[in-house]
């Protein structure tokens, strides 16, 4: 079932003049959502179709297709593609994005599902799925991340900007963002979590390498790294903090360890562990080894 837009339905939305009279131009009475969606694109109008997706959503359509080369891409609903995804603009889908190659954007990657990509997945812009977003190689965007499930890439996890994750973030390398990462779950690498900012999660941050955070770091539960953790500001752990190299909190600030757990179960729950003990640490159970 198709989804028509009158003359007066799109008006109600209060579109830019100049995208209704493109619209009042070429529409065709009764226009076809997705055929309008796909006119505007063709046009070079992508920022128009992403608009029109806004005001009138998702559809339960899916579209299945080989691979895709085009200026942008701009789906209502679910879009399943067989090989990879090449755009110079946006691809956007209303529903999930299901691709069994790469993904590459020149502006934007934005799903209203989830993305489960087979390769790479790139834009030079942003990157936002209201789902998980899966990718079997690395996550990469100059600008944001910004997932409200679950993250996970077989490789690195690299931001321009910040990453936020709605739930788990885990990378089989390094996660990376030049601003903060934000987590409402766990936080894990099997190399280096680095960010120029702040690293906030709401469970544990692991790392099979280092942690560096260029301002504060936190976590509700425990933080673990092989190699040193170092922060530009304080240190803050519901549970214990451990490494095998050096704990490192900013000049004037604090590394605080056992904030969720009670004083009296500090040497079980709330370990310090690192090659020497920090001089700044002001709580939890110190452990020289």
């Amino acid at each position: 079932m198709t989804m028509e837009l009158t003359q007066d339905f799109v008006k109600a939305k209060r579109p830019c003049a100049d995208g209704y009279k493109w619209f009042l131009r070429n529409r065709e009475d009764g226009s076809d959502y997705q055929r309008l969606l796909d006119a505007l694109v063709q046009a070079g109008r992508v920022n128009d179709a992403c608009w029109l997706l806004d005001q009138f959503g998702a559809t339960d359509a899916v579209l299945h297709l080989r691979s895709v080369e085009a200026q942008g891409l701009v789906f209502a609903g679910t879009l399943v593609v067989q090989g990879g995804i090449d755009v110079d603009s946006v691809v956007r889908a209303g529903g999930s994005l299901r691709v069994g190659g790469g993904i590459r954007a020149g502006s934007a990657i934005v799903a209203g599902g989830g993305i489960d990509c087979g390769g790479y997945l790139y834009s030079d812009g942003t990157i936002e799925a209201a789902g998980d977003i899966r990718a079997k190689w690395g996550v990469e965007a100059a600008s944001t991340i910004d997932c409200r499930g679950h993250l996970r890439a077989g490789w690195d996890v690299v931001a321009g900007l910040d990453i936020a994750v709605g739930a788990n973030l885990r990378a089989g390398h390094g996660i990376a963002a030049q601003g903060a990462i934000r987590c409402d779950g766990l936080i894990k690498a099997e190399g280096n979590i680095v960010s120029g900012s702040d690293i906030v999660a709401a469970h544990g941050i692991d790392a099979g390498s280092g942690i560096h955070a260029g301002r504060h770091l936190e976590a509700g539960w425990g933080i673990r790294a092989a190699a040193s953790i170092v922060a530009g500001g304080a240190i803050k752990s519901g549970e214990g903090v451990q490494t095998e190299e050096e704990i490192v909190a900013g000049t004037g600030y604090g590394i605080h360890a056992g904030l969720n757990v009670r004083m009296d179960c500090w040497d079980a729950s709330a370990r310090v562990l690192a090659r020497s003990r920090p001089a700044n640490l002001l709580s939890g159970a110190w452990h020289a080894d």
